[in-house]
């Protein structure tokens, strides 16, 4: 009978549908009058039922109901059959007390439409019974394998669809011993015949039990600090654990290693993310033209996206990459239509472009975000990095200083404390050009900010970790203690745009950004995260400390003092000052090194100026190719 009703599903719910109107309005005739119809009640129902027919059938065929599943009902099938049949018998009624004449009872209308209702919601609640054994066959037919005995962790609208998931599909072959849930008004619950046993409280006691095989974790969207409480306690009982992943991801076409949730950046923290405040923020850029170098990067980028929440005039990026500032400027387009955002395709390293771009926009503020700054490319790269990072910045200063600006602030690094490679240097040599600018034009503020490192961003271990993990492994770590200060790319635009607001000008701002976290432990985290189990899961490796790294980076060197700000979670360096005159000289050394390709030279003139600098072995050995006796000088 199912399969016929499935090849003629459209006649047959017609057919249906015409028995219920017939059969609801009979039944109401009936109850009104107490089951004893006289000759005049039986011509009345006999007029009324062609009348109810037609104005029936045609509402339910308007409201779709036709195209409703005969095996399957939920809310929003019962919330459709009762618009339809209450619109069904709005419209019947005239019609019925017209053709009948006053004697014609009105409660009859409100009894039809309640049995109508009944009726229809009725049989198909009753065929989805029907179908319930035909399940129970097919699953006695499986390969004869022992179910799996599990827990559901959250009792929400996501473990209650799991539930249905799995009864409704017993190739699984899955038996739900129970729920898990932390919230107390859900614990002894009945959730469709199955309890609600606790919280993680009570997971170790559950699991020897009931004698669990394995817990499925229904909790798509909790933070990352609770997901990982919670695979402790699983570990801790020895039972085995899978996180089910978001529907959105289940629909793209993925791999089954691929089909685990994107871990969030903010789960990598080991920290609450740093809630910056925002009203000195809007005050400084309101109404302003900001201009952002570097605006297709990271940095730059997330930049731009912050500074529209304020509604400055306008907002000019500028970057030398043409696929990266077109991305950024559709998307400014897109997401922030009000904003007027100008896009600069350019280098920071010609003058001549760059006193184009601020004769042509004469910004107010000026965010430095160019730069070079992968650590193992740079020591390759020695004079590439001296060109973009010390006399880029040294061009844009003095660009912004021609054209006015008020307040301009560089994005730097925590590598530029007592730097050991090229990238660290070249950021710590830019601080000092940016001071000495602040020095030369008083009447600007010229500052600059310290980033750990920033999570996600390009050229991070996160995108590095989540293509490996997918690929099913090894992660690869350089070292078992590397450790590294960690941020979002949220809170180093917040702590850029805070500081431009805070500043006096010549500080050097920082954010609090707790212990620095190991890399390994990083990579641990994210395989628990995806669900999966470090080591047995997926292999961890380590490859060697690469030319240039430290094991654990710094935020302030020796000779710095830390000074408060008035936000608690942002703190400010007060660096040493730098004679003009050695400056001057510096940048012209570095500018002859460059253009003369002389390493030894730069190097040199590198640690006239920071003689914490100490370069790696892979700069004097390799990238350097000097005689043994220039390298004895830089060393």
């Amino acid at each position: 009978m199912i399969q016929l009703l499935g090849r003629h599903r459209r006649t047959a719910a017609a057919l249906f549908h015409a028995l219920v109107v017939a059969a609801a309005l009979s039944a109401a005739f009936l109850l009104r009058f107490e089951f004893t119809l006289n000759g005049r009640d039986g011509r009345m129902l006999a007029l009324a039922l062609p009348v109810a027919l037609a104005v029936k059938l045609v509402v339910f065929r308007a409201f779709a109901l036709r195209d409703l599943p005969w095996r399957y009902i939920g809310l929003e099938g019962v919330t459709r059959m009762a618009a339809g049949s209450a619109v069904a018998s709005l419209a019947a009624a005239p019609l019925l007390v017209w053709e009948s004449g006053s004697a014609f009872p009105r409660s009859i209308c409100v009894l039809d439409f309640l049995l109508c209702l009944g009726f229809m919601t009725g049989t198909r609640f009753a065929i989805r019974l029907l179908c319930k054994p035909r399940h129970a066959r097919e699953a006695g037919r499986g390969p004869g394998a022992t179910p799996r005995r599990i827990l559901i962790y959250g009792a929400g609208r996501a473990g209650v669809t799991l539930l249905s998931e799995i009864r409704e599909h017993p190739k699984l072959v899955y038996q739900v011993a129970g729920f898990l849930d932390d919230d107390p008004q859900k614990r002894d619950l009945l959730l469709r015949g199955v309890r609600v046993w606790g919280g993680r409280a009570a997971l170790a006691k559950v699991v020897r039990r009931k004698r669990i095989n394995e817990v499925l974790l229904a909790l798509p969207r909790a933070p990352g600090t609770e997901i990982e409480s919670i695979l402790e306690h699983c570990r801790a009982a020895g039972v085995a654990t899978r996180r089910i992943p978001l529907l959105a991801e289940l629909i793209e076409d993925r791999t089954l290693m691929r089909q685990i949730r994107e871990v969030r950046v903010e789960d990598l923290l080991g920290r609450p993310p740093v809630e910056l405040e925002e009203s000195a923020i809007r005050e400084g850029l309101e109404g302003k033209i900001v201009l952002v170098t570097g605006a297709g990067g990271s940095i730059g980028s997330e930049l731009c996206r912050q500074m529209a929440r304020y509604q400055p005039a306008a907002i000019v990026g500028l970057d030398q990459s043409e696929a990266a500032l077109y991305q950024i400027d559709r998307e400014m387009c897109e997401r922030f239509p009000k904003t007027a955002f100008r896009a600069e395709l350019g280098s920071i390293q010609s003058r001549r472009r760059l006193d184009e771009i601020f004769e042509a926009h004469r910004p107010h503020a000026v965010y430095h975000a160019a730069a070079y700054k992968h650590v193992p490319l740079l020591e390759a790269h020695l004079f590439e990095a001296v060109d973009n990072n010390i006399l880029g910045t040294h061009q844009v200063a003095w660009a912004a200083a021609a054209a006015g600006a008020e307040t301009v602030v560089l994005v730097s690094s925590d590598k530029a404390v007592r730097p050991v490679n090229i990238m660290g240097a070249t950021k710590r040599m830019a601080e000092l050009v940016w001071m000495g600018a602040g020095q030369a034009e008083p009447h600007m503020r010229f500052l600059a900010v310290r980033f750990g490192n920033v999570l996600g961003s390009s050229g991070s271990v996160i995108p590095l970790f989540r293509r490996q993990i997918a690929a099913g492994g090894p992660v690869t770590v350089t070292h078992p203690e590397m450790r590294r200060f960690l941020m979002t790319v949220a809170e180093a635009a917040h702590l850029v745009l805070q500081a431009a607001a805070m500043g006096a000008g010549g500080e050097v701002f920082t954010l609090n950004m707790g212990e620095p976290v190991r890399i390994l432990d990083l990579a641990r985290r994210m395989i628990r995260l995806s669900g999966l189990e470090p080591d047995i899961d997926i292999r961890i490796e380590f490859s060697g400390v690469r030319p240039g790294e430290k094991l654990c980076e710094e935020l302030s060197a020796y000779e710095e003092n830390t000074v408060p700000t008035p936000h608690a979670q942002i703190r400010v360096f007060t660096c040493k000052r730098v004679a003009h005159e050695a400056l001057a000289r510096c940048l012209q050394d570095l500018r002859q090194a460059v253009e003369a390709r002389d390493a030894a030279g730069a190097v040199l003139s590198l640690q006239d100026l920071i003689p914490e600098y100490h370069p790696s072995a892979f700069v004097l050995q390799r990238a350097l190719g000097e005689p043994a006796r220039a390298l004895a000088r830089a060393v």
